[in-house]
């Protein structure tokens, strides 16, 4: 699931006094997940939505361990534009210790280390911060912030994610809603682009509203609003309210005029090598310099497999 929550510190940071923001960095839970290699330039977050059965957030799925649907590259460049890259799910890639497989295996065989070493060894790009968030805690972030406004153009009753939408339009949802919203994959005409397109949704409906100033300037809110959306995220060892602020910011910008959103290119969205299903192929010819670009800052929209 998307990490929608992350995006509330960018106005609580901004607007809280030192104590709130030391309070606020207690309250940060950690995980060991990055896999101290060499860096990259800029700095990169991967950002990552845990699909775990532990929080019983997912009713009527009887699916044991964890997974992950999202999985997104955030970079920001020394200089050049910032890039908020989601990998599918079901990229096909080489998995440290256990072979070629779809992506999201790597978390369900290692959790967040075997994720953050697979990516790395994919993109050729350091993991500065790793920051993870649970299906129950975007449903208790929309909750929290009073329903949010998402919009589909099609109707769905889709018994897989939960998902139904009537008519085509816009409407403002709850948090089970926007979680099912955002899972719907099989019922989508593009598959995980389409959920991404969705999850990217999602973060700016919520974004919008954690703007809303009566929101941002009550301090009774802005505890209320951190602890539900703090008390979801799970981040790399030494990434503090700070980073995460940071990432905020860099996060506004990949999803401004002058940000570049999109997938890497994409050989192949329903390959088979045989033995782990139908995969997505990254194109071997250009993803290479693609990822080389996010680093340098050049990348630009017409570089991606674009989800607009």
């Amino acid at each position: 699931m998307v990490v929608a929550v992350l995006v509330v510190l960018l106005v609580l940071v901004l607007a809280w006094p030192i104590g709130l923001m030391i309070w606020a960095n207690g309250k940060i839970n950690h995980v060991d997940a990055l896999s101290g290699g060499a860096g990259t330039a800029g700095t990169t977050y991967l950002l990552a939505g845990s699909d775990s059965r532990a929080d019983g957030a997912l009713r009527n799925d009887t699916t044991e361990g964890q997974r992950t649907d999202t999985i997104m590259l955030l970079t920001v460049p020394s200089s050049g534009n910032t890039s908020l890259i989601s990998l599918p799910r079901d990229t096909y890639a080489e998995i440290p210790g256990y072979g070629p497989n779809k992506l999201n295996a790597a978390f369900a065989f290692g959790g967040a280390p075997l994720l953050v070493e697979t990516v790395e060894q994919l993109t050729g790009i350091g993991v500065d911060h790793y920051v993870e968030i649970g299906m129950g805690g975007i449903a208790g972030l929309v909750d929290a912030v009073g329903g949010v406004e998402l919009c589909l153009d099609y109707v769905v009753d889709d018994q897989d994610s939960g998902l139904v939408w009537e008519e085509p339009g816009c409407q403002v949802v709850d948090g089970e809603t926007a979680l099912a919203f955002v899972r719907m994959r099989k019922a989508d005409p593009q598959g995980d682009i389409g959920r991404s397109e969705r999850q990217r949704q999602l973060i700016q409906a919520i974004t919008s509203t954690v703007a809303d100033p009566s929101l941002v300037t009550q301090p009774g809110e802005q505890v209320r609003l951190a602890e539900a959306g703090l008390g979801a995220l799970l981040v790399s060892e030494g990434t503090g309210i700070l980073d995460l602020g940071r990432m905020a910011l860099a996060f506004r910008n990949a999803t401004g005029d002058d940000g570049v959103r999109g997938a890497p290119p994409i050989a192949d969205m329903d390959y088979r090598p045989g033995g782990v299903g139908s995969t997505v192929l990254l194109d071997p010819d250009l993803a290479p310099g693609f990822f080389q670009s996010l680093l340098d800052g050049t990348v630009t929209d017409e570089d991606t497999h674009s989800f607009e």
